[in-house]
């Protein structure tokens, strides 16, 4: 029996092939969100270089109409930054719209609206991972799983034909091997992505609360 792709496709049984489609959905399902995940964060990372310079200039010169107008703009949509500054800044306006007088109490109705806005922006930014961390914590199990019904179906051979030895069962066992062979490849390249993208999100959420916090530091000392 030849060892080439083809004929061990052929030979395969119908668990085995269910299982090596379930891998290669599982593996581009993977790619997609890693894709997805890439365009964002540089994105991301991009807009809010810009942002946090302008937005500091602005608020040096106490234009915060304009500071805000600049956080909601479409060129910042992507910016995780800017959404959690627009939380703080249209709340502070708002407070000082409603004539409240009392700044510490002000301060932190804008400290809760930017904490409220950082926990949402980072679920958005952790779409997707938690499908590479199930991938990579489970594919090697999907790919067992056909290999197991592989070697089943050689020893299964053996038996109808009677036949023994390696040589009868060696092609069967290696169409087996194929489906552990591709979850574990699955599985790695899905690690891979995860803790690449969930370190990218820690750095994130550090950005993040040092804005808020360097933001209502100079509230304070502009109000």
């Amino acid at each position: 029996m030849q060892f080439d792709m083809a004929h061990m496709w052929a030979s395969m049984g119908w668990i085995a092939k269910g299982v090596v489609f379930t891998l290669l959905i599982m593996s581009v399902w993977s790619i997609a969100i890693m894709f997805d995940r890439w365009k964002l964060y540089t994105a991301a990372k991009t807009q809010s270089r810009k942002y946090a310079a302008d937005v500091a200039r602005l608020l040096k010169a106490g234009k915060l109409k304009e500071a805000v107008d600049l956080s909601s703009s479409a060129g910042m949509k992507s910016s995780h930054l800017a959404k959690v500054s627009l939380a703080g800044l249209q709340e502070w306006q708002f407070q000082g719209a409603t004539g409240e007088t009392d700044r510490e109490a002000a301060l932190e109705a804008s400290k809760r609206a930017m904490q409220r806005a950082t926990a949402v922006n980072l679920a958005d930014l952790k779409k997707g991972l938690s499908f590479l961390a199930t991938t990579g914590a489970t594919a090697p199990f999907v790919g067992l799983f056909g290999t197991t019904f592989g070697i089943i179906n050689a020893f299964s051979g053996m038996a109808l034909t009677g036949s023994g030895g390696i040589a009868a069962i060696s092609a069967g066992i290696a169409e087996a091997l194929i489906t552990t062979a591709l979850g574990l490849a699955v599985a790695i390249f899905a690690v891979w992505g995860y803790n690449y993208f969930s370190g990218q999100v820690d750095g994130f959420t550090v950005e993040m609360d040092n804005s808020g916090s360097e933001l209502l530091d100079f509230v304070k000392k502009s109000a």
